[in-house]
């Protein structure tokens, strides 16, 4: 009898199924992973509710009652006649562009403006650099409002009151895109930089051609915040514009809630096209907002 056969043969021990475990190696119990689900859950319901029903009014028609109880979350017939609505009530278009103007201007100047200060706050060594980032830091801590009068009468002085340069130069800079780009650019090696200064590039070199390809995820994230908040802000447009030609769109949909307020669909309609920008650039860029962390970061 062969050794083969004598051997005794041992039953196959099943597959085990991985656990899981949390940042610190702990294994997450079957109860405690379904309570985040259902806490994500609840979260995305306060969230994206609102919106969805806002969607659903705006696609809802004249006859359907929009106030029943129990309320119906679909419509029964969805039309885009809201839309045309709204169009045809204000210069819808119009004011979008405004608005695209004033997102797009905000967007450059932050982009270059945060880009080079952060750079000078990181990069190079000189005395007072804390002292300026402090101020930065401080700038962030004042409330808009308190300094809204001043811009205004600045403003004023300067003779762009009731124009879209107006509306774009208190925002130019944001203290806050400043000390990111300046967060992105210190993860960066020393080495590098240095080395290029060895084969003699300048300071303009290196940022150009060193740092500046180096946080392009940093850059792109300011350039989603500074959209969103020049496309979104209401306050200062409406303090600094009378001109209705020059109504960014966030104003312009102010008629509809003043003049039309008893009509929730056309309300809802506004809102939907205001907030669809914002829902595109999100849904294109929304990686970006994920690599803050590792930004600077050299691969092997």
């Amino acid at each position: 009898m062969s050794r083969t056969e004598n051997t005794p043969r041992t039953p196959a021990t099943p597959a085990r199924r991985p656990r899981l475990t949390d940042e610190h190696g702990r294994r997450i119990r079957t109860w405690e992973l379904l309570l985040r689900y259902v806490l994500l859950l609840a979260v995305l319901a306060l969230t994206v509710g609102p919106f969805l029903w806002q969607l659903s009014t705006s696609l809802k028609g004249p006859t359907e009652d929009i106030f029943s109880s129990p309320p119906r979350f679909l419509p029964s017939h969805p039309t885009l006649h809201n839309y045309a609505r709204v169009a045809d009530t204000i210069p819808v278009w119009d004011y979008a562009l405004n608005s695209l103007k004033v997102a797009a201007a905000n967007v450059v100047t932050n982009c270059v403006g945060s880009a080079l200060a952060g750079y000078a706050l990181a990069r190079p060594r000189y005395r007072g650099r804390r002292a300026a980032t402090l101020v930065f830091v401080l700038a962030m801590l004042v409330p808009a409002e308190s300094i809204i009068i001043a811009q205004f009468t600045t403003m004023r002085e300067l003779g762009l009151n009731n124009t879209l340069v107006g509306v774009v130069l208190p925002g130019s800079v944001a203290a806050m895109n400043v000390l990111l780009m300046r967060n992105a650019f210190r993860n960066l090696p020393y080495e590098i930089e240095e080395a290029a200064w060895v084969d003699g590039a300048n300071v303009w070199q290196r940022f150009l051609r060193i740092a500046l390809p180096s946080v392009k995820g940093t850059l792109a994230v300011v350039a989603i915040f500074a959209f969103m908040g020049a496309w979104d802000d209401f306050l200062w447009p409406l303090i600094v514009l009378s001109d209705p030609s020059e109504f960014t769109l966030t104003i312009g949909l102010n008629y509809l809630h003043g003049t039309f307020a008893n009509d929730e669909r056309l309300v809802a309609a506004g809102t939907i096209i205001a907030v669809a920008p914002l829902i595109v650039l999100f849904a294109c860029l929304q990686r970006y907002f994920f690599r803050g962390v590792g930004e600077g970061a050299v691969k092997g």
